[in-house]
Parts: structure tokens; C-alpha cells; sequence
């Protein structure tokens, strides 16, 4: 007789974007769910400062972080999407580059992915599979954690706040058209390279007559001709913010020029 397999046990993951609440997360649950596995979906498109971010959680976190997309890159999903840039209203980066490698990693396993939406964003909703085999949990809402909690977890662990929010209000793409007019100006001031290749992008997206742009309405190089003039307004509007009652630079930083909060599995 044919004795029957085992069932494998159920896997906890939780996916790291190197944003704050991801990462407090992490820390948060690092005792509580020692059978943790964490995971890194990385874009080829990422910041320095979200690598280095990841490196330091990986020592913090004493198991290693898995790297999704090993050898698939950004470049690589763009020829196949027919070189048309990701767009707020055709996010093909998400489900490329984040989505499909997770579920693919995920196989047909039973498995928890635990999601860093906090108790005061309660309705906002993060990434619910299609998969039957994946379900989600959501600790901070469970434990009524705001955001004053997760900046306690992260700076009672030592790790602090990730260096880019000194200048930018998410994690993600260092080309994310999430950003705000003032951020790309910061990118092209911090790291002029990489500024002038997300040009480049759109650049060859107008050459074979798109008329998308990175930032909603504008071309990067007529934004960056006119930085004095959005840096001063997001000065003034900094001003105004801190005067609001309760109301943290950070909080103002994270209203965007935008309707949209982002895609919160590449953010959170």
C-alpha cells in the first residue's frame, strides 16, 4: 500500500518593499512567527538607499531576505509590454515585477502573506491574491498599530526610518510615476544617472508618438527646467501642512500630487 505524502506545513511570508511599514513589520513579527520567510521582489529599478535599507532589515532580521526576479529586470518586462511605460491606469510593473514572481514563488503551497496596512489606513486594501492557496493577514489592523507605532518599532530596533524619505515619500521605482513633481527634482539632483536614464524611457516613448509622460501632464525636462518654481511651492506648501494641527512633515510628504496612493505592494 502506497503510503500518502505528507502535508506540507503551511508557509508564512511576508514581502518587504523597503518601505517603513513593511519593515516594521518585519520587526514586529520576527519573535512572534519565527517560521517566517521574507522576500524581496527586486525591480532592477530600486533606489540605493531600498537596497541598502534591505541589507541592513536582512542582518537585523537574522535569516535571509529572498531576492524575486534574479536575471528579470525592468528591461526585460518592457520589450515584452511592447516598450509602452507603466501608466496609474496600466500598472503592468506591479503584476510583473511583483505579483507573478510572489505567486510564482508561492507555487501551489498553502501560505499566509502578511500585509503592513496599519490600523489608521484600515481602509485602504493591499494585494489579496486570486490564488485559493494564499491568504492574507493584516497584524498592525489586528493590534490596532498606527503610524506613531511603527516609527517607535523601527527606531526602538536601531534600524530607524529608510534615508530616502529625507527626500521622498515612498519606497519603489526610483521612475515611479507615483512620485511627486518635487521628488523628481530631488532625483535628478541626487542621482543624476539615474534621473537621465527614466528621461531617456520617455524619451524613446515620444519618438515612436506616445504621448504618456513619467509626471502626470509633463515632460522631465520641461519639470526640471522649472524646479526652482516647484521646489519653492512644495516649501510653501510645507509650511502650510506644519501648521495644521497635528500634522508631521512625514504625513505631508505622503500626499501626492496625486489621486492615487500608489500600488501599496510595491510601497507599503
Amino acid at each position: 500500500m502506497i503510503e500518502p505524502k505528507p502535508k506540507k506545513p503551511v508557509r508564512h511570508l511576508l514581502g518587504l518593499s523597503g518601505g517603513k511599514d513593511s519593515s516594521a513589520l518585519a520587526i514586529y513579527l520576527r519573535d512572534k512567527v519565527p517560521e517566517m520567510e521574507y522576500f524581496f521582489a527586486d525591480t532592477g529599478a530600486e533606489l540605493p538607499e531600498t537596497l541598502e535599507f534591505v541589507d541592513v532589515l536582512e542582518d537585523y532580521l537574522g535569516k535571509p531576505i529572498k531576492r524575486l526576479n534574479t536575471g528579470r529586470s525592468f528591461e526585460h518586462y518592457l520589450k515584452l509590454n511592447g516598450n509602452f511605460l507603466p501608466t496609474a491606469k496600466s500598472r503592468w510593473c506591479t503584476s510583473e515585477l511583483k505579483i507573478k514572481p510572489f505567486e510564482e514563488y508561492v507555487g501551489s503551497d498553502e501560505a499566509i502573506t502578511y500585509v503592513a496596512i496599519r490600523a489608521d489606513e484600515s481602509h485602504r486594501q493591499g494585494y489579496l491574491s486570486s490564488k485559493t492557496n494564499i491568504s492574507a493577514r493584516y497584524p498592525f489592523i489586528e493590534d490596532e498599530k498606527n503610524e506613531e507605532d511603527i516609527r517607535e518599532i523601527l527606531d526602538s530596533s536601531g534600524i530607524g526610518m529608510p534615508k530616502y524619505y529625507e527626500w521622498r515619500s515612498r519606497s519603489g521605482c526610483y521612475f515611479c510615476f507615483f512620485q511627486r513633481k518635487v521628488e523628481w527634482v530631488n532625483l535628478s539632483e541626487r542621482y543624476p544617472i539615474l534621473f537621465e536614464q527614466a528621461r531617456k524611457y520617455e524619451e524613446f516613448h515620444r519618438d515612436q508618438g506616445r504621448t504618456h509622460t513619467w509626471s502626470q501632464g509633463e515632460r522631465l525636462d520641461d519639470l526640471v527646467a522649472r524646479s526652482g518654481e516647484i521646489k519653492a511651492n512644495a516649501e510653501q506648501q510645507e509650511i502650510a501642512d506644519a501648521k495644521k494641527p497635528k500634522k508631521r512633515l512625514l504625513e505631508s510628504l505622503t500626499q501626492s500630487d496625486r489621486p492615487d496612493d500608489g500600488c501599496l505592494m510595491c510601497i507599503l
